[in-house]
């Protein structure tokens, strides 16, 4: 589909989002990889998927600079959202660049996380005015632990590589230019063990599945509804796409 480069190496399918540089994502996008995604795990011929992307970004999320805040529109994209979390084969994520906002959720979506130090993640949503989603407040505190997700949340700070690796948001580490091959070696190490004992332990250890992430995307869509329509997410989304500093009213 349009945005997305779908291929197959041995036992590893390839989802690649081919929108730069940002691959800023939509209800589109977002319905490709999940489908992509379901494709794969009907698939006897593969056991994990890799998740990579195009350009500077490996997502920027969703542009709000054309979307000021749709309620109905957001409800949309997170059950597609809900999608990517429910399935039964590995997925891992190859994020060579910025993972910002929604990105950023869809990056904890995966099973793992291969980065560079050039990559940058950042939960922007409180400089933006809005509340967290795409499940972040449920799978940031169960990869890096509740008091770490509120740092990472409260500040909407930017993450970069090497720390992200020593608070586990990230599982290895490569050089930007071998990012890819890195990922893709990962990938095709836990391809060669046996796909049923794979599922098997994927099922048995912890892990937000399908319906936690349902449940906190819908608390947090919940919150973005209040929150579209203040001052305070227009101005933030305004500061942004003018990268000056926001003066929020708190209203």
């Amino acid at each position: 589909m349009e945005g997305l480069l779908l291929g197959r190496e041995g036992r590893v399918a390839t989802i690649r989002i081919a929108r730069p540089p940002h691959n800023f994502f939509d209800l589109d996008l977002l319905q490709g990889i999940a489908d992509a995604i379901a494709e794969a795990d009907a698939d006897d011929r593969v056991v994990v998927t890799l998740l990579s992307a195009e350009g500077r970004s490996f997502c920027a999320g969703a542009d709000f600079t054309r979307n000021q805040g749709d309620a109905s529109n957001a409800s949309v994209l997170y059950r597609q959202a809900a999608r990517i979390f429910d399935r039964n084969k590995l997925l891992i994520a190859a994020v060579g660049g910025p993972a910002v906002g929604g990105g950023l959720g869809l990056a904890l979506a995966a099973d793992f996380r291969v980065a560079s130090p050039a990559t940058r993640f950042h939960a922007n949503f409180a400089a933006l005015g809005l509340h967290p989603g795409f499940a972040l407040t449920a799978t940031l505190p169960a990869l890096v632990g509740e008091q770490r997700a509120r740092d990472l949340l409260l500040t909407a700070r930017r993450v970069r590589g090497e720390e992200a690796l020593t608070i586990g948001l990230v599982d290895r580490l490569a050089a930007p230019q071998s990012l890819d091959l890195e990922a893709m070696m990962f990938a095709q190490e836990i391809a060669a063990n046996a796909p049923l004992a794979l599922a098997a332990i994927r099922a048995a250890l912890p892990r937000i599945d399908v319906e936690a992430a349902y449940r906190a995307m819908t608390c947090e869509l919940a919150e973005q509804v209040k929150l579209f329509v203040t001052h305070d997410f227009r101005e933030g989304v305004a500061a942004t796409a003018a990268r000056r500093a926001p003066v929020f009213l708190g209203n």
